[in-house]
């Protein structure tokens, strides 16, 4: 098991029904799936286009945590909106993973709608903090090029 592997274990225990991480490649305008809970329907070789909308504004350029709480919130942010739904999933945050204050990738948590609670996102983001140095190694060991 990797760092990743502990970090879904941890979410799907607190109710994710899909986890990922994606990395920023600013070299290429997109962010690469690096882990995936369901490669079936994400597989890790998937990659998104990074447009500048708020999403990317908020979570890429000021690492701040993206939380929506309903469908509503992300529909006109993701492509692939209809596929997460069919999923089950109805609310997601994006935890930015940073690296000297510049983000470098992504906890992306799927789960039911209203899932993210003040106290259930504090945790999400204390995990994201205790695997912090692992994540970076991680990421560091699988250059994006």
């Amino acid at each position: 098991m990797n760092v990743y592997d502990d970090l879904c274990d941890a979410a799907k225990s607190a109710g994710i029904k899909l986890f990922t991480v994606t990395l920023h490649d600013p070299g290429h305008a997109q962010v690469r799936r690096a882990y995936s809970s369901d490669p079936v329907a994400y597989p890790v070789s998937g990659t998104k286009p990074l447009s500048d909308d708020a999403w990317s504004q908020q979570v890429i350029g000021r690492g701040e945590a993206f939380v929506a709480n309903h469908d509503s919130g992300f529909k006109d942010l993701f492509p692939d909106h209809a596929q997460i739904v069919a999923l089950g999933c109805r609310s997601c945050a994006n935890l930015p993973i940073l690296r000297k204050g510049e983000v470098v990738g992504t906890l992306n948590l799927l789960a039911e709608a209203g899932h993210f609670t003040p106290a259930r996102l504090a945790g999400y983001q204390a995990m994201l903090a205790a695997h912090h140095d692992a994540l970076l190694a991680e990421i560091a060991a699988r250059p994006l090029g």
